[in-house]
């Protein structure tokens, strides 16, 4: 019989740490003298107490490591219980969210999807929009532990391939989470102070310096304003668009750049692949937008960049409403959405080395076409990649296609349209955060969607971040006779 004590123990951890972080946006409002600071200190009773009680109870089950059950189970539990922990100030507070909008405003955070159902931002209490801000923060350190570790235990979507890379405590996956998360943390939290200072240096406030760092480092794109980015301009833009970049590339390689050795951080063909893609579509776009929408000098080039780059890296951020660009650049954005950044990085979506995989694939397989007699493997980054790596890779794209298909077609029939359903599907599955059109882009949100569309995006936002195969395996019957 499968053993939950260690998954419960690890969950209720998590969920009173969380509890614990409220006290931070209890502060906020304390300073800021609205009297909105009771709000964090119920939820925060409320979240340590009930994750304190479970730890407790769970806590004569611990061990040293996990089964692979356990830690299918665990990626997926940690993902469903924060949320709704982290719904609670939403309740509460001045906004008052009914839970479908609440939870879904606390999933988009942790998952740093950043899509929002909340209007009026601007006139937030500061507690809440800091909340927003740790939510995501803390979701996009937590994601990266995942990828590093427990995905390539898991042989999920390819993420095997990174299993040995900088690190070589394979077979115990807790103290090699705590090992590496130690390592990570010290970047994240780097990277993120770093961000904080560039912002104010570029003319922002200390706080929206310091929210905007934590979801710009996250990858995740909630904004303190309903004009998202827009309530900014010139160099607070090209500060972002430097750590959208940096986040979106493997952490991996900081740490082995601290640890003395940078050759990696140059020589990775997956962070390459990233960067040459970037610069080609936003080369592309830029060109467009000069050509055909009457935009002119620097002003076009850095709504360019900034919102490609938001859009690839899965941030989500918007400076301007590029739904008025014309038809190619929104289609090719739509795409741009798709691509993603580096594993092991906070960045979302597809992720730039499974391409680079595919397109091996593809190439090796043109060659044996060419050649039957030949010989031909795959290769990534000079190693030949073998065949359990490109089966997953190839599960993952079909999974990914026909998932987006099946969500878009659930919200169509709730009665969105097809442009809201397919770029609604598309931003919760990959976690980009703004759909297309009136609605739901970017000069939209979330929030007037029906409920039914709103627990099915929620859904959507769990799969994507997971990559979707860890959360299937637990679907089925086979997972729990094992």
């Amino acid at each position: 019989m499968l053993d939950m004590r260690p998954v419960g123990y690890v969950i209720g951890l998590l969920v009173a740490i969380l509890g614990a972080t409220m006290m931070l946006p209890m502060l906020a409002d304390l300073v800021e003298g609205r009297g909105e600071w009771h709000v964090f200190l119920q939820s925060s009773v409320i979240t340590v107490l009930v994750g304190g009680l479970i730890a407790l109870s769970c806590s004569n089950g611990l061990r040293e490591g996990l089964t692979i059950q356990q830690t299918f189970l665990l990626t997926t539990g940690v993902w469903v219980a924060l949320p709704i922990f982290g719904a609670l100030p939403f309740m509460f507070g001045e906004t008052e969210l009914r839970f479908v909008d609440a939870f879904f405003e606390s999933m988009s955070g942790l998952t740093t999807t950043g899509s929002t159902v909340i209007s009026g931002l601007d006139q937030l209490p500061r507690g809440l929009l800091l909340w927003r801000g740790l939510l995501q923060w803390l979701g996009g350190i937590g994601i990266i532990v995942v990828a590093m570790v427990f995905l390539p235990e898991l042989r999920v979507g390819g993420m095997q391939i990174f299993r040995s890379e900088g690190f070589d405590t394979f077979g115990k996956i807790l103290p090699r989470a705590t090992e590496i998360s130690s390592r990570i943390s010290v970047i994240y939290i780097t990277l993120t102070m770093t961000c904080a200072l560039a912002y104010a240096a570029a003319g922002m406030s200390a706080f929206d310096a310091s929210v905007h760092a934590m979801t710009t480092v996250a990858t995740g794109g909630f904004a303190n304003y309903d004009a998202s980015f827009g309530a900014f301009s010139g160099a607070s833009e090209y500060v972002a668009v430097i750590f959208m970049l940096l986040a979106a590339l493997p952490f991996v390689r900081f740490v082995q750049m601290t640890a003395g050795s940078a050759r990696p951080l140059f020589e990775d063909t997956q962070i390459r692949a990233f960067l040459a893609t970037a610069l080609v579509l936003v080369l592309v776009l830029t060109a467009w937008n000069l050509a055909y929408t009457g935009a002119t000098g620097e002003p076009a080039v850095r709504k360019t960049l900034f919102n490609t780059v938001s859009l690839m890296t899965g941030t989500g951020y918007a400076s301007e409403d590029y739904m008025n660009w014309g038809g190619f650049p929104v289609t090719l954005l739509f795409f741009v959405g798709l691509i993603g950044g580096c594993a092991g990085s906070t960045a979302c979506s597809i992720k730039i080395f499974r391409y680079q995989l595919l397109f091996a694939s593809i190439k090796a397989q043109l060659q044996r076409i060419r050649s039957p007699h030949g010989i031909f493997t795959p290769r990534y980054a000079g190693r030949p990649v073998g065949p359990d790596v490109l089966s997953s890779v190839m599960s993952f794209f079909v999974f990914f296609i026909v998932t987006m298909g099946a969500v878009a077609w659930m919200l169509g029939l709730t009665g969105l349209d097809l442009t809201t359903s397919v770029s609604g599907a598309a931003a919760a599955l990959a976690n980009i955060g703004p759909g297309l059109g009136q609605e739901i882009g970017p000069a939209g949100n979330f929030g007037g969607l029906n409920d039914t569309s709103k627990w099915i995006l929620v859904a959507a936002m769990l799969i994507g971040r997971l990559e979707l195969l860890a959360v299937y395996a637990i679907l089925t019957v086979q997972f729990w006779r094992a």
